[in-house]
């Protein structure tokens, strides 16, 4: 049996998670603000780029970075608050009602570009630094 996490522990990993959150939403919505435009009948095209770009960038810091306050701050926060599932349902439902080949098309894209951002960062963040030993 693991030792329960120290409640310090837990108040500062989740402020930290917080903190990245706040910073990863207000970039969500940037992208949003900067990509707009949506599919036909209303899904967001920010949307789908915010959670790719997310994606690969969580591969990145997955593959780079060991459990840490950092990865906590960057990955569970900022990254996490950056992307968005929700957003990507309530689209895809709403899609759906209008356009439902439509809907099932941009769950199937958004899942294939999601996975391939994923794998693609995961790979980018196993190649060795430059300059760094092996």
């Amino acid at each position: 049996m693991t030792n329960p996490t120290p409640p310090r522990t837990v108040v500062r990993r989740a402020a930290l998670a917080a903190a990245g959150g706040a910073i990863g939403t207000a970039t969500r919505l940037g992208v949003g603000m900067l990509v707009p435009g949506a599919l036909a009948h209303g899904a967001a095209i920010g949307v789908l780029v915010a959670n790719v770009l997310g994606s690969l960038l969580l591969g990145v810091l997955v593959a780079r970075l060991p459990s840490s306050d950092l990865r906590i701050f960057v990955g569970t926060g900022m990254l996490g608050g950056f992307t968005t599932y929700s957003a990507f349902a309530v689209d895809t439902v709403a899609l759906w009602e209008t356009a439902p080949a439509l809907a099932v098309g941009y769950v199937v894209v958004s899942i294939a570009l999601g996975l391939a951002a994923a794998a693609l960062g995961l790979r980018l963040g196993r190649r060795p630094v430059r300059g760094s030993a092996a």
